[in-house]
């Protein structure tokens, strides 16, 4: 699940993002669609689309909201804070400051950017949150 700690990555961002996606589809598939729609402020088309096999544009929080369904998963803000909260003790674990995470990421974000991100001061997508997490495990220990 993606807000547990990452102390390794796959080879890319996308094979990170994949992972994720089938985890989120089978929080869906566990519930179904419409339960899942009403359940989250994630529309159903987007949702479908999850369903389908293909990675939605999502906010990090529609991310925890469509994890949250899963059982034995917490609530979406408890998730939004332990994924960002694990952002930043692996930044810790792989010495990595902002500048470097921001110089390593292959989006455009510079390095205040990032760090009101980790620190829920701006919004962060799904797919940004995924590229700075294999970043950052990908330079752990």
């Amino acid at each position: 699940m993606f807000y547990e700690q990452r102390m390794q990555a796959p080879e890319s961002p996308a094979a990170l993002r994949t992972e994720y996606d089938d985890d989120l589809r089978a929080a869906v598939d566990a519930v179904g669609l419409q339960a899942a729609a009403d359940a989250t402020s994630v529309d159903a088309d987007r949702l479908e689309t999850l369903l389908e096999g293909e990675s939605p544009n999502l906010e990090l929080e529609e991310a925890a909201e469509i994890q949250a369904l899963a059982e034995g998963t917490p609530d979406p803000d408890t998730i939004v804070e332990m994924a960002c909260e694990h952002l930043l003790l692996g930044m810790t674990t792989a010495v990595l400051d902002v500048d470097s995470l921001a110089g390593e990421l292959e989006i455009d974000l510079d390095a205040t950017e990032v760090q009101q991100k980790i620190e829920r001061r701006a919004p962060m997508s799904f797919d940004e949150f995924v590229r700075v997490q294999h970043v950052i495990a990908s330079g752990s220990p």
